[in-house]
């Protein structure tokens, strides 16, 4: 299954509303009008584009169709396709990999967001690309954390690192760079508490977290992924905004997109954090993850049955 086939199939319920909506308002033979527009920008609000991004969109739909660039039903789709695809830079997709020795890939999200299983999926993919990867159980705080990871780690086949629950995640994350380095891995990811900006001591811990493999490994973290849960919709630009105030993000991975209808909050999240999406989880196996393509993620969000 090709990429666009992949994000149709994980997109089907955002792409159902998107869609759908679209089709509704865009009837062969309708005329382009200001009714037409308005009830576009209703549909675009309720796939969760936000209201932001929706008024940029319209007034772009407004300019093409003034000056005759829209004339017929095709050409409002095409055209905006082709504006939310420019909003992206093409070069901050890739993950940042270190120019010698291991990668440090730091995970934080709030609890139930998908980050035990998105740290999975990208263990996965990475061993895919046969990197050597390992993964450190940093999250000591909450009940089972540390045996959920255990459980990823074995069926996945990579190695892990971890304590018991309740021990210093500094003290995980400090035996993690060692064993990475000592291993000769070429990832180290590290998962951590699932926090909220208000959580003091658990943000405490993170920066711990952080300090430690700076010390061990130079250049480290090489990428900070914030894990959102898609479902959430436009909640989920709150929630990176409020974790951006704490830790200096480098990337998103989104989860939980193929049971969401609110997939255009991935437009959103671009045109507000300026924080790229890096990879987006497409269903519950270790398999289900893609590293986003904006290309290729519009056209299925766009994409008729």
């Amino acid at each position: 299954m090709g990429i666009f086939d992949r994000f149709k199939k994980g997109l089907a319920r955002t792409r159902e509303k998107v869609s759908a909506g679209f089709r509704s308002v865009l009837r062969v033979g309708r005329k382009i009008d200001e009714e037409t527009i308005s009830r576009l920008e209703e549909t675009m609000l309720a796939a969760d584009f936000g209201p932001t991004v929706t008024q940029q969109l319209i007034d772009v739909l407004t300019a093409g169709w003034k000056s005759g660039a829209i004339v017929e039903e095709q050409d409002v789709v095409d055209y905006l396709k082709t504006h939310i695809v420019d909003m992206w830079d093409k070069s901050d997709q890739e993950l940042c990999y270190a120019e010698s020795g291991p990668t440090v890939v730091l995970f934080t999200g709030i609890n139930g967001s998908g980050k035990t299983t998105s740290i999975a999926k990208l263990a996965n993919f990475l061993k895919k690309q046969e990197k050597k990867v390992l993964v450190a159980a940093c999250d000591t705080f909450r009940a089972a954390a540390v045996e959920q990871l255990s459980i990823w780690a074995d069926r996945i086949g990579v190695q892990i690192v971890k304590h018991d629950q309740g021990a210093d995640p500094g003290a995980v994350a400090y035996d993690a760079c060692e064993a990475a380095v000592a291993r000769g891995a070429d990832v180290l990811l590290v998962d951590t508490a699932g926090r909220l900006h208000t959580q003091d001591h658990l943000m405490r811990e993170l920066a711990k977290i952080q300090k430690v493999v700076e010390r061990k490994i130079p250049g480290a973290p090489h990428e900070v992924l914030l894990v959102l849960d898609a479902t959430i919709g436009q909640n989920a630009i709150i929630q990176a905004q409020q974790f951006s105030q704490h830790v200096s993000i480098s990337g998103i991975f989104l989860a939980k997109l193929d049971g969401s209808a609110k997939g255009g909050a991935v437009v959103g999240i671009r045109d507000q954090l300026n924080v790229p999406v890096k990879f987006v989880g497409l269903g519950e196996t270790p398999d289900d993850i893609e590293p986003f393509d904006p290309a290729g993620f519009i056209s299925a969000m766009f994409a008729e049955e």
